[in-house]
């Protein structure tokens, strides 16, 4: 069973009650004429007993450093030495009762071992590492300190005491001037420690207590023995009350670093400046005050001086470390959303491995580019800060939120109380409702991981990514957690990209054409180019297995490059071949990613120079996913029709924006898709599906006429087929019942069979 840490507050309570009774004793007797003498040597030894127990509380229930330790058992020491000495004072007192008490050496004895351990304990308060030429600075800002403050105690104080008119036991002289003594090291050494293992506001505490005593004997010295028992129930009390007030503060103490009190010095000057104005009137003639005067005015402007220029410091001080503070946060926090950045985050994530369990969260905007490129950066950044204020929100103390990369964020969650899927649709929830001033409704993808103590931080970042990957293969607003199930699939990815780097270094790509055919005059009229890999291991890889690999590891720029400028050589030899009219088109497919490379138009138009091939003769062909793309994309696609370039939107019919499409992009082409050919053979009073494939199909080449745009149906598997898209209205066809792709020297041949039969 685990014991909670009291407070400090009952000590505090009962030695201010005990000092509280002590003053309302002395009232009652001085003012009334109540009781006898005896109480008033009660109240210090009770109040500097219960310091000692407050002591062994803080040393029993908090937890402190060596050097901590050591300081607080000597200020034990120092209340109980004055408890015992100044209880048996007491006991003398009630003993001798009613005549005045002699005080026993051995007691005052007692109180002088107690305020020389004082003085250890004050003396041994770390100062924390410094140079050596700044020990030296500050060994003389303590000395000049130390003298001021003890010329004003000695003036106020123990120089009246030595003089008195009243002869004082010299022990009492001792006592005092050690009282005074442990004051002055004190209040000068206080100021120069900067937050350690001791409180500095205790050790300051500490330190004046010596004062009620210094007070003692100052008003003993200009009033006389009969205030003994004024300074005894009134004036010693506080200084143990002092004491517990310092192991209040230690108790509480958070080890915090404070500034160095450097305005010290100039206090003390004006402090000894105090006694001599003082002096100076008394039996001194003009001249010498008039000197002395000056002199003090002159180290008043000094300090003065000395003291502003202190001030401006501290104002130039303060202004660095707020600079400095807001450098830090600079290099740990991303500009925009002012979360953690990816490098305090990885911190966090080091620390937090080490300790315990750890989950991390991934979380990705889905389609965030189509709102950047759509609706500008802008709105975009708008979008990004409304989703960190949501991710705060929903994730409050649970973890700690960051942005990992434009739309991607992460939340590191250490503590194992805490449903790491459950925080999940708390997120899942915050995107279900608009964002942003502008209501934005955006999905999200999140993959979780958990890992162990001691795991490596990019094994649990790596296994993360590996859930958010597989969340994004499900579609949008999925979020999966990491099985080992998964390593798999994303390991035989990584490896085809990297082949897929090497075959293209290596030249494993080449390409293959798939002829356009008239489907009136049954004659190739152009071509459509499709990339192949013939893997020295693997044998040929499907596109269907390296496109979306390619797409994903950004190699479908080169590669795509790479098809455009063979499709274009290869074009431009048939041409030189076979004539001008045996080719009107050639067509390589466009990925988006392409589409987005800056430098696309100018790989189309160095290519389309290269080969001398006519602009009107190429066709790129584009999928309705690939054109809804924003502003960049449409620009682009622009630049490439003033050059005279033909686009064909791919795969016509199964987006969501088709009919929209055919005002706003440039087309000259739209290829009908393969699903409303499949089936297209059977009569009109065939199955539903049939009917509403050709009711497709028949809308298409309507709109088309309208529009002037060509049009060619993909995927002709029959010539039944072929026969109803004839009579539907189509010109133009291809599939596998016409042609399938093959090599440049299959297509040769053909297209020289063909201009043999022409030339017949």
């Amino acid at each position: 069973m685990t014991l909670r840490r009291p407070s400090p507050r009952p000590y505090v309570l009962a030695t201010a009650g005990i000092a509280g009774l002590s003053v309302l004793w002395y009232l009652a007797y001085r003012v009334l004429g109540l009781g006898s003498s005896v109480p008033s040597y009660l109240g210090s030894p009770l109040a500097s007993a219960t310091g000692a127990v407050a002591i062994l509380a803080l040393l029993r229930w908090v937890p402190l450093e060596p050097a901590a330790r050591t300081f607080w058992r000597l200020i034990l020491v120092l209340e109980v030495t004055v408890a015992i000495g100044r209880g048996v004072q007491a006991g003398y007192a009630i003993a001798a009762y009613p005549e005045p008490p002699r005080t026993p050496g051995f007691a005052t004895a007692f109180t002088a071992v107690g305020l020389i351990a004082a003085i250890a304990a004050i003396s041994l308060v770390p100062l924390g590492r410094i140079s050596r030429a700044e020990r030296r600075k500050r060994m003389l800002d303590r000395l000049i300190a130390f003298y001021g403050c003890a010329t004003l105690l000695w003036f106020a104080a123990l120089g009246p005491l030595v003089n008195a008119d009243e002869p004082w036991p010299l022990r009492a002289k001792i006592m005092v001037g050690l009282a005074l003594l442990m004051s002055a090291v004190g209040i000068s050494r206080v100021a120069y420690v900067p937050g350690g293992p001791v409180d500095r506001a205790a050790v300051r505490l500490v330190a004046c207590s010596g004062l009620a005593t210094a007070a003692y004997a100052m008003v003993a010295a200009h009033a006389g023995h009969h205030v003994a028992d004024f300074g005894r129930s009134v004036l010693l009390p506080f200084g143990p009350l002092l004491i517990v007030w310092a192991v209040a503060r230690q108790w509480r103490y958070s080890g915090a670093q404070a500034k160095r009190e450097a305005w010290l010095p100039y206090l003390a000057v004006v402090a000894v400046d105090i006694p001599l104005v003082i002096t100076v009137f008394g039996p001194m003639g003009w001249p010498g005050r008039i000197v002395v005067l000056l002199a003090v005015s002159v180290t008043l402007l000094a300090s003065l001086r000395h003291l502003m220029a202190y001030r401006e410091n501290q104002r130039l001080i303060a202004a660095q470390l707020v600079a400095q503070e807001q450098l830090r946060w600079d290099a740990t926090h991303d500009a925009l959303t002012q979360l953690a950045n990816r490098g305090l985050f990885r911190d966090r994530l080091a620390l937090a491995l080490e300790s315990g369990p750890t989950t991390v969260v991934l979380v990705d905007l889905d389609d965030f580019k189509t709102v950047n490129d759509s609706l500008g950066h802008e709105i975009g950044d708008a979008l990004l800060v409304a989703v960190a204020d949501g991710l705060i929100e929903a994730v409050g103390r649970d973890g700690l939120v960051a942005r990992q990369a434009s739309d991607e964020f992460a939340v590191l969650i250490d503590d194992p109380a805490v449903d790491a899927e459950d925080l999940v649709d708390r997120i899942g929830a915050m995107f279900g409702s608009s964002l942003s001033e502008h209501r934005l409704l955006m999905h999200a993808s999140a993959g979780l991981a958990t890992a162990s103590a001691g795991t490596p931080l990019d094994h649990l970042m790596r296994d993360a990514d590996t859930a958010l990957y597989a969340a994004k293969q499900r579609g949008k607003a999925n979020w999966v957690r990491f099985t080992p199930e998964m390593e798999r699939p994303v390991v035989a990815d990584a490896q085809l990209g990297a082949e897929l780097r090497r075959g293209l270094e290596n030249g494993e790509f080449h390409v293959v054409y798939q002829p356009l055919v008239d489907l009136h005059l049954n004659r190739v009229i152009g071509v459509e180019a499709l990339v192949r890999w013939q893997h020295p291991t693997r044998g040929v890889i499907s596109p269907i297995e390296f496109i979306p690999a390619a797409e994903r590891t950004g190699l479908i720029v080169p590669l795509g490059r790479f098809v455009l400028r063979e499709t274009c050589m290869q074009a431009a030899a048939w041409l030189a071949e076979f004539g001008p009219e045996v080719l009107q088109k050639a067509g390589p497919n466009v990925s988006v990613r392409q589409l987005h490379d800056p430098d696309f138009v100018n790989d189309v138009r160095a290519a389309l120079a290269d080969s001398g091939l006519p602009g009107e003769l190429l066709v790129l062909e584009l999928t309705e996913s690939a054109v809804l793309r924003g502003h960049q994309v449409s620009r682009a696609l622009h630049e490439l029709h003033d050059m005279g370039v033909r686009l064909a939107l791919d795969d016509f019919g199964t987006g969501e924006s088709s009919l929209s499409l055919l005002r706003a992009f440039p087309a000259s082409i739209v290829k009908l898709d393969k699903s409303f050919v499949d089936g297209i053979e059977f009569d009109e009073d065939g199955t539903p599906e049939a009917n509403a494939r050709q009711a497709v199909a028949r809308a298409v080449i309507q709109m088309a006429g309208a529009l002037d745009l060509d049009t060619v149906a993909e995927g002709i598997e029959n010539e039944e087929q072929a026969e109803r898209l004839r009579r539907l209205g189509y010109s133009l066809g291809q599939g596998f019942h016409l042609a399938e792709p093959m090599s440049p020297a299959q297509v040769a041949a053909m297209l020289a069979d063909q201009r043999a039969i022409h030339a017949a």
